[in-house]
């Protein structure tokens, strides 16, 4: 029997290294049942593998190769169905993927706890450095699963996992197919972009009825001149989730709590981070001290600013003018338009939507020689695409999936799901999809530097040519996966690097150099607040983690009112807050921590932008290794020096 598993093994790795490097075509999802069944058969197959590995030879036997084929196995189902929750049009479907999601979880939760494996993983063979950087993740994978832990102690582990998996699903989906709207006459619209509301549904009364999608919603808090427009949007959007939220991650959190107690750890922040570039709660604390201490007084300059300009605005003497949260938007775009001439809207008419996708494809050629070609597919919508994405020497790469505009029931921010690794050594390259919500119309810069961010994302993912695939992409430590998206948003105000678009466009006038320039001045107005606010965030969650659980609420009405804004009573922004329940439980410090990084990195392109030999340079030493090499050591190969905080502290201080 022993012998049979190890054969099912080795044909199940050379089968996934013959059929791995073709264009990766998405599974199309007509109904319920076909999800259900590809599930059963999914599990079915995993627990075999699972039988397999344990029978593994007690020492030196190929446990990494079979780790990652069981990975494998799972992206080529799991992938997929972790993007159709987000996209998918059906609910039947929607509800179907996130059903097998919680299927597989409880699979996954007792494999890391099996103590046949975690032998095996201890006495693996192991060739070099990247194959003892494996080994030692999955072995932390497995002891944090509770694979050591007392029997009861494990079963409660696996439970809570278990839990914790639903809890976040909820949560998410209360977002995400939130269908409250805000109906408003025509002239409470003043000031919003008629492309905005022209065609949009009207109420029984002919009021313009707008939902709270952020390509509806953003433009009305930023541009709406009357205040009580503004208010109306803000607090609707600051009540999305709604209580039934508040209550699930009040569960969320304390189920944490007590998943980390079962591990000796006072909370969760200290179990989780320990794991991470930060290394702990207190030195990620620290960390948020001194942002907080080089954006203190810009901060307050800021807000300085636009009180005088709502004072301007209303007519209202300065020492009776108050500022509100749903103004700091307006008035600051306010700002910028007065101080700098700059209004985001009329960008919209130089970067069309899918010209725009094709621009940040333009960059990647230039800066990472590599291309993309439209392939056809039946995908989940109409409006999705697929490109093939080849080296230039026409080698395949991988495959990229893209929906860029907003619908009902569909993910309602912008993000990339990296569903599918690569693994050279089972010739498997990488597919992600990348999901963004924007005006048809145009985008602002503000909008084509999230896009290239999301784009950051996809190319780490894309362009990573690790050795396994659970180490592929965007697989790397939290407090380090922003750093390769945010390195990028900064070409975006590059006249150079926005002269791309008339290479690919003929039709598309190009953006006035001074009105570039105006722009990147004025991005620097507002630093301190957007910091401030962002810190707030970080310490909220690192709060709402740490070693006393309390309510969302409760605390973040604490945290907020301790603010100059003080906290709005009513609004309850934690309810839709998702980094809080997903992944970035205990990580929106990472943020900040990866802009560090990626300020860093940015130093090597200071000169050209576009320069195609840094570009190779950070291609392969950067986005090609994954996570199979430490964070640190990837800098330093790519910069030739260990990586500093001196460029992030300096671009705090640009004017």
């Amino acid at each position: 029997m022993r012998m049979l598993q190890f054969v099912l093994l080795v044909a199940a790795l050379l089968f996934a290294r013959m059929a791995a490097a073709q264009v990766y075509e998405f599974p199309h999802y007509d109904d319920a049942a076909q999800v259900r069944a590809d599930c059963d058969r999914l599990l079915a197959d995993l627990k075999q593998r699972e039988r397999a590995i344990a029978a593994l030879p007690e020492r030196g036997g190929e446990v990494l190769a079979a780790l990652d084929a069981l990975n494998q196995r799972v992206e080529d189902l799991m992938g997929p169905l972790s993007v159709v929750p987000a996209v998918h049009p059906a609910k039947a479907v929607r509800d179907a993927a996130e059903a097998c999601d919680l299927a597989y979880q409880r699979f996954n939760n007792a494999f890391l706890q099996n103590a046949k494996v975690y032998a095996r993983l201890k006495q693996a063979a192991v060739a070099d450095d990247i194959d003892r950087r494996l080994q030692r993740e999955e072995l932390d994978l497995f002891e944090d699963s509770g694979v050591a832990l007392a029997p009861a102690a494990r079963a409660r582990a696996q439970r809570l996992n278990a839990e914790l998996t639903k809890l976040t699903q909820d949560f998410e989906r209360r977002v995400r197919e939130n269908h409250d709207t805000v109906a408003f006459t025509e002239a409470e619209l003043d000031g919003v972009p008629a492309n905005v509301w022209r065609n949009a549904k009207r109420d029984a009364r002919g009021r313009v009825v707008l939902g709270l999608d952020y390509p509806s919603a953003d433009p009305v808090i930023e541009r709406a001149v009357q205040e009580r427009t503004r208010e109306r949007m803000w607090r609707a959007t600051m009540r999305l989730g709604g209580e039934a939220n508040l209550k699930t991650l009040q569960r969320i959190a304390q189920r944490r709590h007590e998943y980390a107690a079962l591990f000796g750890f006072g909370s969760y922040a200290d179990f989780t981070m320990r794991r991470r570039m930060v290394k702990s709660a207190a030195e990620g604390g620290a960390f948020l001290d001194s942002v907080a201490a080089a954006v203190g007084e810009r901060e307050r300059a800021d807000l300085a600013v636009l009180r005088e300009a709502k004072a301007q605005a209303t007519g209202q003497p300065l020492a009776n003018t108050t500022l509100q949260r749903w103004d700091m938007a307006y008035l600051t775009e306010r700002v910028r338009q007065q101080r700098y001439a700059v209004d985001q809207e009329a960008f919209r008419a130089y970067f069309p939507p899918q010209r725009s996708l094709e621009f940040v494809f333009a960059v990647a050629q230039r800066l990472f020689g590599v291309r993309f070609e439209a392939l056809t597919q039946t995908l989940w919508h109409e409006q999705a695409q697929a490109y093939a994405v080849r080296d230039g020497n026409g080698t395949l790469l991988g495959t990229l999936f893209v929906d860029l505009f907003p619908r009902p029931d569909k993910y309602n921010h912008a993000a990339v799901w990296s569903f599918r690794n690569v693994a050279t050594k089972s010739g498997r390259l990488p597919a992600a999809a990348l999901v963004t919500n924007f005006d048809r119309q145009g985008l602002t810069l503000s909008e084509l530097e999230t896009l290239l961010h999301e784009f950051g994302h996809a190319l780490h993912a894309l362009l990573s040519t690790t050795r396994y695939s659970i180490e592929g992409g965007t697989n790397v430590q939290l407090d380090f996966a922003e750093a390769p998206s945010q390195m990028l948003e900064d070409w975006v105000y590059d006249p150079a690097v926005l002269a791309l678009f008339q290479q690919l466009c003929a039709e598309c006038r190009p953006v006035p150099r001074e009105m570039i320039e105006r722009a990147q001045r004025a991005r620097h107005f507002g630093k301190g607040l957007f910091f401030a606010r962002q810190l707030v965030y970080a310490r909220y969650d690192l709060a709402l983690h740490g070693r006393r659980v309390e309510a969302p609420l409760a605390l973040w009405s604490r945290m907020e009112r301790a603010t100059p804004l003080g906290y709005v009573p009513g609004s309850i922004m934690p309810a839709g807050f998702g980094h809080l329940a997903s992944g970035y439980g205990a990580g929106y410090y990472g943020y900040l921590w990866s802009l560090v990084v990626a300020e860093d990195l940015r130093t090597a392109f200071a000169a050209d932008r576009l320069d195609a030999a840094v570009g190779r340079r950070y291609r392969d030493s950067v986005l090609a290794n994954g996570g199979q090499v430490a964070p640190e050591e990837l800098v330093q190969r790519f910069l030739g020096r260990p990586g500093t905080r001196e460029a992030f502290f300096r671009s705090l201080a640009v004017q």
